[in-house]
C-alpha cells in the first residue's frame, strides 16, 4: 500500500524567527491517529531567520537526525559537542540516558532550512553520543545514497542505533530508479523538490511524503530534476 500525505496536510506554525512544518505529532500539535510511522517518530521542516535559534534543552532515549538544506546551523552540546552544519553534511545524536543541546542559525544574513527527523532506538539507556559526516552529493545523482544507518553492513554511513537505513538522491528529469524492499520492512519517502511519481501512479510534488508498506519493489520516476529522501523501516 502507497498512502501519500500532500506538503499542505503538514501541521505549520509561524513564530517570526521560525517557521515550521510538522509531518508527525509534535509540540503543539496532537494527532493520535499521526504519532509514528514504525520508530519514525518526528519529522520537522524548519526555517530560522539569521541569528536565532533554539535554546539549550534537553533530550532523552531518542535518536535526532539533522540535515540542513541551505544555510548553517550551528550544535552545541552537554557532551562537548560543537560543530557547525552545512549542506553535504549529516548530524546524528543519539540522547539516549540524556543530553542538553542547542541549535541556532549562526548566519547574520542567510535563513537556514533544515530537516530534523527523530526515531526510536531499538534500546533505550544508550551513552549519549554525537557523529557529523561529509556525504558525496556527487554520488547521488540519479542513485539512492545511504547516509544513516544501523545496519552494519553500509559503508560510510553515520550510525544509528535503528535497523534503519536513511537514503538521499538527487534524480535528473526523465530518470527513474527501483528500490526493492524487504518483507515486512516500510519505506518513508519525502520528496524535498521537484516532482516524482511512485509505481507510475501515484504523482508527488515538494515535500510530499509517502507512507509505503507490503510492497516489494519501488519505481521512483522524476517527471522534473528532483530531490528526495527514503528511509528503509522496520
Amino acid at each position: 500500500m502507497i498512502k501519500l500525505y500532500p506538503a499542505e496536510s503538514r501541521y505549520t506554525a509561524n513564530h517570526g524567527w521560525l517557521k515550521t512544518s510538522h509531518s508527525f505529532s509534535f509540540a503543539d500539535y496532537y494527532d493520535p491517529e499521526n504519532l509514528n510511522f514504525g520508530p519514525l517518530r518526528v519529522l520537522n521542516d524548519d526555517f530560522v531567520a539569521p541569528g536565532n535559534g533554539f535554546g539549550a534543552h534537553p533530550h532523552r532515549e531518542m535518536e535526532i537526525v539533522s540535515i540542513v538544506l541551505k544555510g548553517q546551523l550551528k550544535h552545541e552540546d552537554s557532551t562537548g559537542g560543537s560543530e557547525v552544519l552545512r549542506p553535504g553534511e549529516i548530524q546524528r545524536m543519539s540522547a539516549g540516558t540524556g543530553v542538553v543541546h542547542s541549535e541556532y542559525n549562526p548566519s547574520d544574513t542567510e535563513e537556514v532550512n533544515f530537516l530534523q527527523l527523530w526515531f526510536l532506538p531499538a534500546e533505550n539507556r544508550l551513552t549519549p553520543s554525537y557523529e557529523q559526516k561529509a556525504y558525496d552529493q556527487e554520488a547521488m545523482k540519479n542513485q539512492l545514497l545511504p547516509i544513516v544507518s544501523g545496519r552494519g553492513s553500509v559503508e560510510g554511513t553515520a550510525f544509528i542505533h535503528q535497523d534503519l537505513t536513511l537514503y538521499l538522491s538527487e534524480l535528473e528529469g526523465g530518470h527513474s530508479l527501483t528500490f526493492n524492499q524487504e518483507a515486512g520492512r516500510k519505506i518513508f519517502l519525502f520528496v524535498i523538490e521537484g516532482e516524482v511519481t511512485l509505481n507510475g501512479q501515484h504523482p508527488m510534488k515538494r515535500r510530499d511524503s509517502a507512507r509505503v508498506t507490503e510492497v516489494e519493489e519501488l519505481k521512483i520516476e522524476a517527471g522534473s530534476d528532483a530531490k528526495l529522501m527514503l528511509i528503509d523501516l522496520p
